[in-house]
């Protein structure tokens, strides 16, 4: 005599789950490297020179501030930040071609180079002056940023 119980397989089938779950991982890293991939492809493609003026720009007149901040402030501590101030002047127009027609903006940029040229022709003698002299480099900025940054 047979026993019922020796006809029933008893052996489970593995589920599904584990392989909807193994292709979902697998599809979510497929998702995000795609998306990396393609947001650094975005990201090469954008045009770095206008934040890179700006950020050279701040830069040097940050180290012009701590000039003042540390008691530095002889000539040749100085002039190579504003010389290279100066230089980055220059660059304002091509780093902006959008805004190169604008008025507002042209007088902005010619007031900061305006105001790197006093300083180039008559440096700074001591820290009270430079001081004086970093201050108006930052309020020539800051017009300019009032009216365009948003």
């Amino acid at each position: 005599m047979s026993n019922p119980s020796d006809d029933i397989d008893t052996t489970r089938r593995p589920s599904a789950a584990g392989r909807y779950l193994f292709l979902f991982l697998l599809g979510l890293l497929v998702g995000v490297v795609a998306t990396v991939m393609i947001v650094r492809a975005l990201e090469a493609r954008a045009d770095h020179f206008p934040d890179s003026v700006m950020h050279v720009q701040q830069w040097h007149l940050g180290q012009l501030r701590s000039r003042v901040d540390e008691n530095r402030c002889g000539a040749t501590d100085i002039l190579p930040h504003l010389r290279a101030l100066r230089t980055m002047s220059d660059n304002l127009e091509p780093a902006f071609p959008k805004l190169r027609e604008d008025r507002r903006f042209a007088q902005h940029a010619s007031a900061m180079r305006a105001t790197l040229d006093g300083a180039l022709a008559s440096p700074p003698l001591n820290c009270a002056g430079l001081g004086t002299t970093a201050k108006e480099i930052g309020e020539s900025c800051s017009g300019c940023h009032r009216d365009f940054r948003g």
